[in-house]
This record gives structure tokens, C-alpha cells and sequence, in this order.
């Protein structure tokens, strides 16, 4: 790369209007080239605030989370962006990551994740419930052993993508859901690319949006599908989601 990396953040929105002014109050001054809202046809009013604040707002079809930031992703290589730093629209998580992320991007990582296990105790002082910290920890260890990626998390909704990667792998076997997070960690760690992670918080005594107790039930299970499915493409048998080439 021969220029300075373009930083785009892409805030993922669906019915979150009422946080977006503090949300983007709350970016780092410097760092963000620009940043866009991938908005999943929230019928909230959300293209006005942003029109207010001279965000560019692309609003489609609702499709999910996974739907979702692959279309943000896709708007963000139309503009240019070397990185993707993908932004929850909730203000959950603390965007205070980012600027150590990018530091760490040029450093040559491929993808870098904001944990909020680096300190294994910060979680619970930020109010997470012990359910989800507990399965967070076990789903983690899992995914660990078997993808062979030492990070402490890999549920967590801050993190920066390199263009090089998200433009390598093969997103059109990707869910539109939540399982879309953990599936393109699985495609990277598949495929070799380099993961590091800084620590980021994530803040439950407010007010946000979050998956429900059923659907991360059901997450766990198909988790532990593409896991299986892993194996199986590591053993040099060919699957939709691990194809045994890049995408050329």
C-alpha cells in the first residue's frame, strides 16, 4: 500500500436513530476518514438525523445483521476504504478501540478484533449478564482450539477489516444473520489471515439493543456447525462456506 490507509466506519443501524447523534459525538476526532450508515430499512426517521449531521445514509430492503454489513462493506470499497471498521449503531460498544485497531492494522494484521476479554473481569463490571459470559468464554475457548487463532473473543461487534481480506473470501455463502459474525472469522482463520486484537468494553446498564436469549441459543448450535464444517473443508473436503481456493 503505497498511500495512507482510507479508514471507513460503517455504522450498522436498524431502529437505532435515537442513538446515532451520540454515537457519532462519541467517534474518535481523528483516525476516521469518513463514515457511512448502512441503515436495514428502519422506517425511523434515521435519514434525516443523518442528513442533519452530514452522514451518508444508505438505506435497503431489510436484511439482517450479516445482510446488513456485507451491503455497508460493499458501499465502503465503492468509496475507496483499505480498512472497514465496522461501527454498532446501538453505542454498545466503545469506540474508543478504533484508533488502537487502525495502529494495529498497519501493522499488517488482516482483521482486528475489540475483545472484551483481554481483562477476563471487565466484562462483569461492565453489567454483562453471567449467562452470556459465561457461553461468551466457553463459545471463545471452542472456537480457539479448533480455528487455531489466539484471541480472547470471537463474538465481539467491534472490529476493522482489511479491503485485501473482505475482497479474498468468498461472502456469498455467508448468512444474513447474527452466525455472519463468527462465519467470516471462520473464512479468515480458514484461509490464513492474520487476526489481532486490542481491548474494547461494552456497556450493559445502558440502554441498546442485543440478540435475545432464544436466537443465542440457536447461534451456539450453528456455531458449532461451521466449526464442523471446518473440519471437514480442513481435511481437503470441499464445502459452500470454505472453498479450498480464494476467490480469484
Amino acid at each position: 500500500m503505497t498511500h495512507p490507509p482510507k479508514v471507513i466506519g460503517i455504522i450498522l443501524a436498524y431502529k437505532h436513530a435515537t442513538f446515532l447523534e451520540r454515537l457519532y459525538q462519541g467517534l474518535p476526532s481523528s483516525g476516521l476518514d469518513s463514515v457511512i450508515i448502512a441503515n436495514d430499512d428502519s422506517g425511523d426517521n434515521i435519514d434525516a438525523i443523518a442528513a442533519r449531521l452530514s452522514i451518508p445514509c444508505f438505506t435497503h430492503p431489510r436484511l439482517g445483521y450479516g445482510g446488513n454489513i456485507k451491503y455497508g462493506m460493499r458501499k465502503a470499497i465503492e468509496m475507496g476504504a483499505d480498512y472497514l471498521v465496522e461501527i454498532h449503531g446501538d453505542n454498545q460498544f466503545d469506540t474508543a478501540f478504533i484508533i488502537p485497531a487502525i495502529d494495529k492494522m498497519n501493522q499488517g494484521y488482516d482483521l482486528v478484533l475489540g475483545s472484551r476479554f483481554i481483562d477476563r473481569h471487565q466484562p462483569l463490571r461492565d453489567k454483562m449478564p453471567i449467562v452470556k459470559y459465561l457461553s461468551n468464554i466457553g463459545l471463545s475457548f471452542i472456537a480457539r482450539i479448533i480455528l487455531r487463532v489466539p484471541v480472547t473473543e470471537f463474538h465481539t461487534g467491534a472490529r476493522i477489516y482489511s479491503r485485501q481480506m473482505i475482497e479474498a473470501i468468498d461472502l456469498t455463502q455467508t448468512s444474513n444473520n447474527f452466525l455472519f459474525g463468527f462465519e467470516i472469522l471462520a473464512q479468515a482463520a480458514f484461509h490464513d489471515f492474520k487476526f489481532g486484537e486490542v481491548p474494547t468494553r461494552c456497556y450493559y446498564d445502558k440502554e441498546h439493543t442485543t440478540i435475545t436469549l432464544w436466537n443465542s441459543t440457536i447461534y451456539a448450535f450453528q456455531m458449532v456447525s461451521v466449526l464442523i464444517k471446518y473440519i471437514w473443508a480442513s481435511l481437503g473436503f470441499r464445502t459452500k462456506l470454505f472453498n479450498n481456493g480464494l476467490k480469484q
